[in-house]
């Protein structure tokens, strides 16, 4: 066996990483809960190619139903599209600041989750409307209403990911968590009632599946959220209270209904909207009513206004759903952290 080779004087030290840097690596361990939960993700994992994608036919659905139910997966993937790429940004966030290992393994079980969610929109839209959500050419006006709908969003949703993009390095974590909770929040409410609501076998096991994932994740933010809420100063309390009103507006396009003077929307859009989605509901999808999905949100930021409020957050009115709060003034799109 060679001799090691000492120089004289002693090793020479390496030189100090600039941070940010995900080096030096680690695996510091602080919050126990948090490596249980990212264990439970490992036995959880599905494959959405297991589905029966073979009983959803095509021919069981008028033309209306399919545009309607594409149209719907097209609104959903606005949200679970961009979760990947959140929450992989965020992963290269958390390694960069050297968060504690569960917090970066966590984040990236997260990540593979959205990923089964965003291929679950991929399979639907595929199979009864190939080329959409845009890659095809209308034939008729209810056709061109669908295609010109899912532009405009996805206009807003291109806003919203520079918004991110900016606010990842730009706000703590308490910030971007509690923007995350609200999106895991509304998440779990409205797959859990898709999942009791839809009149199909593929879809009832789709959406009981993410909504199992959203739930989790929805743990994953709590947890957090709990060891960094405490002795927030009333600045980043401020910030978060206008996140939540943020977070409302942006998750409403999919939960309920877009606020009006918020969105960029035309003025024909939120009409054809609601065709659309009555052709979905038709469908047997699942899609709530309107009174329904208000009463879901309504729980659902109830919810949320008794987990801020104990660490002393104001919680934003809300008119729309008759809450009363702290008033919200207009908030730039670019400053929303979108993640579903």
């Amino acid at each position: 066996m060679a001799d090691l080779t000492i120089p004289e004087g002693g090793f020479w030290p390496a030189p100090q990483i600039p941070q940010p840097n995900i080096y030096p690596m680690e695996w510091r361990v602080e919050t126990e809960k948090l490596a249980a939960i990212y264990e439970k993700s490992k036995r959880m994992v599905w494959n959405p190619a297991d589905l029966p994608w073979d009983g959803l036919d095509p021919d069981d659905f008028t033309r209306e139903q399919r545009l309607g139910i594409m149209y719907w997966f097209a609104v959903l993937a606005n949200f679970d599209a961009s979760g990947p790429a959140v929450f992989a940004r965020a992963t290269i966030q958390a390694f960069e600041k050297h968060e504690e290992d569960p917090v970066r393994k966590c984040f990236f079980s997260i990540t593979r989750d959205e990923m089964n969610h965003e291929e679950c929109c991929q399979r639907a839209i595929a199979r009864l409307w190939p080329g959409g959500p845009l890659d095809w050419t209308p034939s008729d006006d209810l056709e061109s209403a669908a295609h010109n709908n899912i532009g405009w969003l996805y206009h807003n949703g291109g806003r919203y990911w520079n918004g991110y993009n900016s606010a990842v390095g730009k706000y703590s974590l308490p910030v971007l968590f509690t923007s995350f909770m609200m999106g895991e929040m509304a998440a779990s409410t409205l797959f859990r009632g898709m999942a009791s609501g839809t009149q199909h076998p593929v879809f009832g096991e789709m959406f009981q599946r993410i909504g199992r994932d959203e739930s989790r994740h929805l743990q994953i933010c709590m947890t957090i959220l709990e060891n960094e809420w405490p002795g927030l100063t009333e600045d980043t309390k401020s910030l978060i209270t206008r996140q939540l009103r943020a977070g409302f507006v942006f998750l409403s396009m999919i939960l309920w209904e877009p606020p009006e003077g918020f969105w960029e929307l035309p003025p024909y859009f939120l009409a054809n909207h609601r065709v659309l989605m009555d052709h979905a509901r038709e469908a047997g999808l699942g899609v709530l009513s309107y009174e329904e999905q208000a009463e879901n949100w309504r729980v659902a930021m109830a919810r949320v206004r008794v987990i801020v409020e104990r660490w002393g957050i104001a919680f934003p009115a809300i008119p729309e759903l008759d809450l009363e709060g702290v008033e919200v003034d207009f908030i730039d799109p670019e400053e929303i952290i979108p993640v579903f």
